[in-house]
């Protein structure tokens, strides 16, 4: 390596260091870096090595005047509920399309082998302007350690620590879940059942938290039997539902703290032959589309999960106009967005002589 090299390395290689080294022309680079098709695949690849070797993160500022405040954003997510993923999607997506930004959507792949490292590469020749990730990505102290490292900015989505280093989106989970167990409590439901979401999830242990404050409340005992573990994914949520079930003195009522395992535990409820809402009450959260798609209609927790993708995209393109006009410090660090309990058809009083 040269001197001119080591020396770029450490104090920030330009676009002419890169493709100098590279051995082609400043232009080249720039189609690299937008993902331009007219680049032959071996130059592209001697172009890339060049930006991996020198360090190389283009400037916010340039990049930014020269498409015209056209962002090129990433999303990372490893949630396993379809559902959530779905409206997250949906939400992110469109105020992309509608802004004019570019969104790119990326798979962390946690139960793949090396990951994390994967992950780090990818972000340091990724020229994403900012990043979007949400629950768990979140909070994967590897990821963000990566990010940090890679120079990117980012906005979270219902992280489960809250800090000031990034700016986060952030709905009232724990409130959230009190709301509709004191639901259940004013229909009458003494027995109410609970699947939890996998501990590794904030939300899941916010969500058992707040069912748990309705109980304590109401001055009714939470019992373990009538609590069943989960992860968030519809298989989990049959499982958890047939325990529950299948125990000598079964639940009236059933909170499932996702709509993919709450759609499970009515599909359950059927194979028990259980009318519902008539003998078994089932309640869920998020407000996904099968909250809707499936008989009897789903009584949830609207979570605003397109709204908070839609938002997050809002906050990282203002985050970084801030950085390019250099007024950071101004920039809000939270935003909390409501929620609402919606009634629909699989939730009803308690008949008389229920257990």
């Amino acid at each position: 390596m040269s001197v001119k090299t080591r020396a770029n390395k450490q104090t920030g290689a330009t676009i002419k260091d890169v493709a100098q080294h590279a051995g082609v022309s400043a232009m080249t680079v720039s189609r690299v870096l937008n993902a331009e098709p007219n680049v032959r695949e071996e130059t592209r690849e001697r172009v890339q090595a060049a930006i991996r070797e020198l360090n190389y993160r283009p400037n916010l500022s340039a990049r930014s005047l020269a498409r015209a405040n056209t962002y090129f954003l990433g999303l990372l997510y490893d949630n396993p509920s379809a559902g959530y993923i779905s409206e997250l999607l949906i939400g992110a997506l469109n105020r992309s399309r509608k802004a004019g930004y570019h969104l790119v959507v990326e798979s962390c792949g946690a139960a793949e082998q090396d990951w994390e490292d994967s992950i780090a590469n990818m972000l340091r020749t990724s020229n994403f302007d900012g990043v979007i990730i949400p629950p768990p990505v979140c909070d994967n102290a590897a990821v963000l350690a990566a990010l940090d490292a890679a120079g990117l900015p980012y906005v979270r989505i219902s992280p489960d620590v809250e800090n000031d280093a990034a700016p986060r989106i952030v709905t009232d989970d724990r409130a959230a879940a009190r709301r509709m167990t004191d639901y259940l409590l004013e229909l009458g439901h003494r027995r109410i059942g609970f699947i939890r979401g996998p501990e590794t999830h904030g939300a899941s242990r916010e969500r058992f938290q707040g069912y748990c404050d309705a109980l304590a409340a109401a001055g009714v005992e939470a019992e373990a039997s009538l609590v069943a573990d989960g992860a968030f994914t519809y298989r989990s949520g049959l499982e958890a539902a047939d325990a529950l079930l299948s125990a000598p003195q079964r639940p009236t009522a059933i909170f499932a703290s996702n709509d993919d395992m709450a759609v499970a535990a009515i599909a359950t409820g059927h194979r028990h032959q259980l009318d519902i809402p008539g003998e078994l009450t089932i309640v869920g959260f998020d407000d996904t589309q099968t909250a809707t798609a499936i008989w009897p209609q789903l009584t949830t927790v609207r979570q605003p999960i397109a709204t908070m993708a839609a938002e997050a995209v809002d906050m990282l393109a203002d985050r970084l106009d801030r950085i390019r006009a250099g007024t950071l410090e101004e920039a809000p660090l939270c935003q909390e967005i409501g929620s609402d309990i919606i009634v629909r058809d699989s939730s009803a009083a308690p008949r008389d002589g229920t257990r």
